[in-house]
C-alpha cells in the first residue's frame, strides 16, 4: 500500500470558454464551460493519484467562483485555504480555432482576485504534514509581488525541509522572457526538481544541449532537473547521470495540461520512491494519456489507469 503524501501549490484558476464551432472569435456565439489553471490542473492530477493535493487560491465572490471551487472540491483538492473577494472579478480565459485546427487563447484576467494575495497571509500552519511544495512560472507572471510571495513559500518550506519542485511555465502573453529570467533566477536556487519543457529551456539559458544543462544544473544546485519533450519523451539530469525515456505512442487530440499531468506523474513517482527511470515512464504514461482527451484537465487520468496504460510495456516494476 502506497503512502498518501501531501502537496501543497498555490495560484490561480480560470472559467476557460471553449468554441462550440471553428472560426473567428467574433463569428463564435456558443461555448463551453470549462475551469482551467495551471496549478489547479497540477493538484487535480495529483488528487487523481491517490495523493492529498492543497491549493491555496483567492476566487472572486461571483457564480463562477464558485463553479472553479466546487469542481477543485469535487475532484478531492483541499480548498481550505481558498478564500472568496468582493469587487474582483474570477478570471476567464476564450479558446478561439481555427479551420486549420490552430488557435488563439484570449485571457481576460485583469484584477484577478490573486492579486489580494500577499506574503502575510502565507502562514507556517498551511504546511503542516506537508512532503513537497509545487510552484509554476504562471502564477509569478500574473504580478510583480507575487515572486515575494513565492519567496515566503520557499522560506517556510526550506525552514521545514520540505523539496520545492518548479516548473516555468511560461506565458509570454503576460510578461516578457528577460522578467521571466529574473523571477526565475531568484528561485532555481531552492529548486530540488524542475520540470521543464525543452522549448522553455532553450528560452531561459539560451541553450538546450546536454553540456549547457549539466552546467546550470550544477551552478543552481538543482537535484534533479527534468526536461520534457513531449513527443521525443523526456529525460532526468541527477547526481550527473543523464536518465532517459522515450514516449507512449498515442494519438493525440488536445495536449493542453500534458505538461501539468506529466508534473504530477513525475511527483508521484519521486514521493514514492520509484527509480529515476521508473518516474520518467510514469510521467510519460500520465502526459500521453493526458493529450488522448479533449480538455484542459479531464484527461488526467486515475492511478489505475495509469498502471494498466503503462503495464504492457513493462517498464516499470511494482
Amino acid at each position: 500500500m502506497l503512502a498518501k503524501y501531501n502537496i501543497f501549490t498555490l495560484g490561480d484558476a480560470m472559467i476557460t470558454l471553449n468554441p462550440e464551432e471553428t472560426g473567428p472569435l467574433r463569428f463564435v456565439t456558443r461555448f463551453e464551460r470549462k475551469v482551467g489553471g495551471a496549478e489547479l490542473n497540477f493538484a487535480i492530477g495529483c488528487a487523481r493519484l491517490g495523493m492529498h493535493a492543497k491549493w491555496l487560491s483567492r476566487l472572486g465572490e461571483d457564480e463562477f467562483g464558485r463553479v472553479i471551487y466546487n469542481f477543485a472540491r469535487g475532484e478531492g483538492v483541499d480548498v481550505s485555504d481558498v478564500v472568496y473577494v468582493k469587487e474582483y472579478p474570477t478570471s476567464l480565459n476564450f479558446k478561439e480555432i481555427r479551420e486549420d485546427g490552430s488557435g488563439k487563447t484570449f485571457y481576460y484576467r485583469h484584477q484577478s482576485p490573486i492579486l489580494t494575495l500577499n506574503p502575510e497571509d502565507i502562514t507556517e500552519e498551511m504546511f503542516e504534514n506537508i512532503d513537497l511544495v509545487h510552484l509554476t512560472g504562471v502564477f509569478l507572471a500574473i504580478d510583480a509581488k507575487n515572486l515575494d510571495i513565492a519567496m515566503r513559500v520557499i522560506e517556510i518550506a526550506k525552514q521545514k525541509d520540505i523539496p520545492l519542485s518548479f516548473d516555468p511555465n511560461i506565458r509570454l502573453k503576460l510578461w516578457s522572457i528577460e522578467e521571466a529570467r529574473s523571477a526565475f533566477m531568484e528561485i532555481f536556487p531552492y529548486t530540488d526538481i524542475l520540470l521543464a519543457g525543452s522549448d522553455e529551456i532553450r528560452l531561459i539559458i539560451g541553450n538546450d544541449s546536454e553540456e549547457s544543462l549539466e552546467k546550470f544544473a550544477t551552478e543552481n544546485k538543482i537535484d534533479q532537473l527534468v526536461i520534457k519533450e513531449g513527443a521525443n519523451g523526456s529525460k532526468v539530469y541527477a547526481k550527473s547521470v543523464w536518465h532517459k525515456k522515450e514516449a507512449f505512442p498515442v494519438n493525440p487530440v488536445d495536449t493542453v495540461g500534458a505538461g501539468d499531468g506529466f508534473d504530477a506523474g513525475y511527483i508521484y513517482g519521486y514521493l514514492n520512491d520509484l527509480s529515476i527511470n521508473d518516474r520518467l515512464a510514469f510521467a510519460n504514461g500520465v502526459g500521453a494519456l493526458v493529450t488522448t482527451v479533449s480538455g484542459d484537465n479531464e484527461g488526467l487520468p486515475y492511478l489505475d489507469e495509469v498502471w494498466s496504460f503503462i503495464k504492457n510495456e513493462a517498464v516499470i516494476e511494482r
